[in-house]
């Protein structure tokens, strides 16, 4: 089964249990001649594989009623296989969506480190610190790293804490954010879990 997560940079590929990625800028993925079920939140990318009869949008398959109507797919089926959850989704955004007893209960778009270390810099270049995600959240920073690494965690993880339940991470920086949220369990895989149970859900319509 070979599956597809398409985000605005790469195609991320799950080849059974081999992952790998693609530029969206030079894959050709009229290569593939295998099926391919995919979620993409490229548009592009999108109405390119529309005339592509082998890669299948696993989106057609998905309830949107109670999500917002311009939250990504990708966040929709992040949290499609999951009943009490708070999915923090470190990538180019950070995205941090809750659901309880099986219902979306809203979520919110944080900048990512990149962009907000980037942020920090086009200030002032006295700015141009990395994160350390090793500072003490419990005391206020006296040297400027850990004073704008505090500035950009503390809020962030207040936030996500004060919903009590377990702190699921996935995305490029999720190991980063473990460091902060110690108890939180991190799943590289999070959405090709739920791609899978989509498929197995609808079987007799998508294979």
């Amino acid at each position: 089964m070979l599956l597809c997560d398409i985000g605005n940079t790469s195609y991320h590929f799950l080849d059974g249990d081999t992952a790998f990625k693609e530029d969206t800028k030079s894959f050709e993925p009229s290569k593939i001649t295998d099926k391919v079920y995919y979620i993409s939140v490229n548009a592009a990318v999108s109405q390119k594989l529309q005339d592509l009869p082998n890669w299948v949008d696993l989106a057609a398959f998905v309830d949107r009623g109670q999500y917002y109507e311009t939250m990504g797919i990708d966040r929709i089926v992040a949290l499609y296989a999951l009943r009490d959850a708070v999915v923090v989704d470190a990538g180019s955004a950070v995205t941090v969506d809750v659901v309880k007893e099986g219902a979306f209960c809203g979520g919110f778009i944080y900048p990512g480190i990149k962009a907000m270390q980037k942020s920090y810099e086009n200030i002032s270049p006295a700015l141009a610190y990395s994160f350390n995600f090793e500072c003490d959240l419990d005391i206020m920073p006296k040297n400027s790293q850990d004073a704008i690494s505090y500035g950009y965690l503390k809020g962030f993880y207040l936030e996500v804490v004060s919903h009590r339940l377990p702190i699921i991470l996935t995305g490029g920086d999720a190991v980063r954010f473990k460091q902060i949220f110690k108890d939180a369990k991190i799943d590289e895989r999070l959405i090709f879990h739920a791609m899978k149970k989509i498929i197995k859900e609808n079987e007799d319509r998508v294979c």
